[in-house]
């Protein structure tokens, strides 16, 4: 999927799911969004939804460092590349 691709998917998800009115990509999801640990863990569920495989625990563990949508899409780049490797 291309970056594109990707953000629409996630936009979609933060709305529709999430309840995220006029999500911006560099928003804080935490302070902008009321987005919390439970959160977190159900998008990443969506996520390996979407990508069609299960993430492993170090991967999960990385995306603790995630603070806005940006940073969600840098992520699942970063996890498709060493997928395909």
């Amino acid at each position: 999927m291309t970056r594109d691709e990707l953000k629409d998917k996630i936009l979609t998800v933060l709305v529709d799911d999430f309840e995220f009115e006029k999500p911006g990509l560099d928003d804080n999801l935490r302070d902008d969004h009321g987005f919390d640990s439970i959160d977190a863990i159900e998008l990443l569920g969506k996520i390996e939804l979407m990508l069609g495989f299960s993430l492993s625990r170090q991967e999960k563990e990385k995306a603790m460092s995630i603070r806005t949508i940006n940073d969600i899409l840098d992520y699942i780049q970063q996890i498709q590349s060493s997928h395909r490797e």
